[in-house]
C-alpha cells in the first residue's frame, strides 16, 4: 500500500509522522525499521503514529516506535511535533491538546512561532517503577560499566533514564559508554543514557544515547530527566535551558509534587508517500 507521511524534527531529533486516522494501515516492526532506515527508507530516530482516542477524555492516541521497531512509552520532542502535525493537518483546531500515550495522558500547548509546551507529568524516582534494580530509593546510584563505577541518577519520565554528570560533554565517551549503559542488566527494559554537563544553575549541556536508536541530536524526555536529577541534587534552579547538539529546550520543574514542563521548537522537513 501507499502510505502518506511527514518528516519532522524537534531540535534535530527527527521523526516520520503518520496519520492513521484518515488512512488505514497496520504497521509491523519490519515496516517501522524500513521507514526509519536512513539509507533504504526515509530515515528517522522515531516513527510517530496519530490514532483516534480510545478514551473520551483525550483528543488523540499517540504511539512511538524507535528505529529498531520497538514501541516505547514516551518521546518529548516527538510530542511537540505531534501537536504541530495534528494542527497543520486540520485534525484539530485546539491549542491545548490532550493525548493518550503508553505512559499515560500528556497535555500539549501550541504556542506562537512553532513552539510547543508539553506538560510531561511528574517524574518517577521509585526504582521498581522506572524500572531499575536497586535495593532502595536513593539520590544517586553506582553503576558498574566497562570497569568503571559511574554515579548516576535514575529517573522515569514515562520512559527510563540514567543521567551521569560529566565535566565536559564534548569529551564524554558517549559512543563507548552509551550502549553499555543502555543495556546494563540493572535496567531490565534498557535505558536512555544521558551525559550532563552543568554550566550554571540555569544552564546545562546534554548528550543522550537513546535505547534502540543510538545518540540523537536531542531528547526531550532526556532533557527533562537531566534537569530533574540536577534539581534534586541541588545543582540546578527551577527553570533550566538545556543545550543539545541539535538545539535548545526550556525545562521547568519546581520539585516533588509538581509536573515537568518542556518548551521547544518544531519543524517540518518534507512530506511524501512511501510504498509498504
Amino acid at each position: 500500500m501507499m502510505l502518506k507521511f511527514t518528516k519532522m524534527h524537534g531540535a534535530g531529533n527527527d521523526f516520520v509522522v503518520i496519520d492513521l486516522i484518515s488512512q488505514k494501515c497496520r504497521l509491523r516492526p519490519r515496516d517501522i525499521r524500513k521507514l526509519a532506515d536512513r539509507r533504504l527508507g526515509i530515515g528517522c530516530d522515531q516513527v510517530l503514529v496519530v490514532e483516534p482516542p480510545r478514551r473520551p477524555d483525550v483528543d488523540f492516541r499517540y504511539r512511538i516506535y524507535n528505529a529498531d521497531g520497538d514501541e516505547v512509552e514516551q518521546c518529548g520532542n516527538g510530542a511537540r511535533c505531534f501537536a504541530r502535525f495534528v494542527r497543520d493537518k486540520k485534525l484539530t483546531a485546539k491549542r491545548r491538546i490532550s493525548v493518550e500515550t503508553a505512559a499515560g495522558v500528556i497535555v500539549l500547548n501550541a504556542r506562537d512561532h512553532n513552539q510547543v509546551e508539553v506538560d510531561m507529568g511528574p517524574p518517577t524516582f521509585e526504582p521498581e517503577q522506572i524500572p531499575f534494580k536497586a535495593a532502595a530509593l536513593a539520590p544517586s546510584y553506582t553503576l558498574a560499566v566497562a570497569g568503571r563505577e559511574l554515579e548516576i541518577g535514575a529517573v522515569s519520565m514515562g520512559n527510563p533514564h540514567a543521567v551521569w554528570r560529566v565535566d565536559d560533554v564534548d569529551s564524554a565517551d558517549v559512543e563507548g559508554l552509551g550502549p553499555r549503559i543502555e543495556k546494563h542488566p540493572d535496567f531490565p527494559q534498557r535505558v536512555n543514557a544521558g551525559f550532563m554537563q552543568v554550566v550554571s544553575r540555569g544552564e546545562i549541556r546534554l548528550r543522550v544515547y537513546e535505547r534502540g536508536v543510538g545518540e540523537t541530536l536531542a531528547c526531550g524526555t532526556g532533557a527533562c530527566a537531566a534537569v530533574v536529577y540536577g534539581h534534586s541534587r541541588g545543582w540546578l534552579d527551577d527553570t533550566v535551558t538545556v543545550h543539545l547538539p541539535g538545539g535548545k529546550l526550556a525545562i521547568s520543574w519546581r520539585g516533588p509534587g509538581h509536573n515537568v514542563m518542556m518548551t521547544g521548537p518544531t519543524a517540518v522537513v518534507f512530506e511524501g508517500t512511501i510504498k509498504l
